[in-house]
Order: C-alpha cells, then structure tokens, then sequence
C-alpha cells in the first residue's frame, strides 16, 4: 500500500481540476474569470479527499462523483440556466470520467510507480515541478486544439448572457457580418436564437414584437422580445437589444447569431 501524503494528494487533484476546467471552458466558449476557475481547483483539490474515505459502493461513487462535479462547474463557470448548466456538468463529467478511465489504463498496464486511485480518485506522487510541466504541455495542447476547431467552424463566436423577465440562460452565438436584422421602429439590434436554446427565459406573449428578416435565406418574422440586460463575452451591453426568436432556421451546432455590428458598437 502506497503512503498518500495529503499535500500531495490535493496539490495533484487542484493541478487535474484545473485543467479540466480550462478545457471545458474552451470547448464551450464559457467567459470566466480566472479567479473562478482557482477557486473551482481548490475545491476539487478539497473533494480529492474522498480519496481517504473507505471504498465506496459504486453507486454511491458516482453520485458523489456528479454532485462534486456540479459543483465544482457552478463555482468555476457558473450556472447560466439549467440547460447550460447541465450541459457544462456533462462535459466536465465526461472529460473527467475519460481522464479517470485513461489513468485506470495506464496504473493496471504499467503499474508506475507512486501512483494510485482511490474512489475515482488520481495520486501521483511526483515533485511539484514535474506536475506544473506537464499541467502547461497540457494547457497549451488544449489551446492549439481549440484554434484548430476554430478553424474549421469558420466563424468566430462570442458567449451571450440574457436577462429577461427575472429568469436568465447563456449560449453560444456566431458573430455574423451578414446579420443586419434591427427592430423595425426602435432601429435596436436583434439577437437571432432557436427557441430550443431559450426554454429557460420566461418569453410572454403580451410583450412580443414582429420583426421582420430577409437574411436567413430567405423573407419571414421573427418573435422580438427586448432583453432586460445581455452581456456578450461578460461585458454588460448599455444598448437595448432584442431577443428574435426563431424555429428551425439555424442549423448546425450553433444556434443563434450576433450581429457583429452590436459587437463593434459597444467595443467588443
């Protein structure tokens, strides 16, 4: 049985949480705040202490394994509607899980020494440097990867933050040069969204406008619903915006549009 030092253990556990949490936030494009997502490593270095716990059934594991995991993402990337939340908790969950998998292949194969799980849990006992070398190789992977996908998307994107009748939700939205759907008598820029995304905010019907479009591929209307705040990239936008609902005209894995011109207006 190898000796775990708890220093050890948490140190390890913060370096591997944090980043996970790097690689969530840049597979789905979550503006957070460096602060947050320390404080998101702290506590799953504090979690790794199940580690010490006695075997658990597993059952029990893995509920724990998924409350540790919403809560490590709600204190490092926040909440942004239960639908983003939730898809947040997946990703960090399956990240996790595939790294727990990867590191179970690698002690049962190699059996290198020093290192050791315990209730889904990773001890390596190695120097602190080495850790931080190898935390950085993996940053910066993760990094290239993300500009390659970038790539291939063709499009640049930007996070959404909607506030709307006390409820609120976040998405990720394609920057378009093309977009230039404005509300007809405000003349204010209008956020393009699949309904799909939205279910979180409470859209009533008695403060609906009709917005017309004709750069979708094609003439129709929009449901415009003006938003009580928005923030895109984290910074609060002091113009009025709609909101134009839309049904099964956005295809692909993004499912809203920004105009870029809102964009350049507020300096982003």
């Amino acid at each position: 049985m190898t000796t775990v030092y708890v220093d050890v253990l948490i140190t390890v556990n913060i370096f591997i949480d944090f980043l996970l949490i790097l690689c969530v936030k840049k597979l789905l494009d979550v503006r957070a705040s460096l602060l947050r997502v320390i404080l998101g490593s702290l506590l799953g270095g504090v979690f790794s202490l199940a580690a010490l716990l006695p075997k658990l059934p597993f059952g029990l594991n893995l509920l724990s394994d998924l409350v540790f995991a919403a809560l490590i993402v709600l204190t490092s990337l926040g909440f942004g509607g239960l639908r983003v939340f939730l898809r947040r908790v997946a990703v960090y969950f399956g990240l996790s899980f595939a790294f727990c998998g990867l590191m179970v292949f690698v002690y049962t194969t190699f059996h290198p020494k020093g290192m050791e799980i315990y209730n889904d849990t990773v001890y390596f006992n190695i120097s602190p440097f080495l850790l931080i070398i190898l935390t950085l190789v993996c940053y910066y992977t993760t990094r290239l990867l993300k500009r390659l996908t970038k790539g291939v998307r063709g499009k640049s994107t930007c996070n959404i933050e909607i506030s709307m009748g006390g409820a609120e939700t976040s998405f990720l939205a394609a920057v378009d040069t093309g977009c230039t759907v404005k509300e007809p008598f405000s003349g204010d820029y209008v956020i393009i969204a699949e309904e799909e995304i939205l279910r979180d905010l409470h859209l009533r019907d008695d403060t609906i406008r009709i917005i017309p479009f004709e750069s979708l591929g094609g003439k129709g209307i929009l449901r415009g619903y003006r938003a009580d705040s928005v923030r895109i990239n984290g910074k609060r936008l002091d113009s009025d915006v709609y909101l134009g609902v839309c049904e099964n005209i956005l295809t692909g894995e993004i499912k809203a549009l920004a105009p870029s011109g809102l964009l350049v207006s507020n300096g982003l």
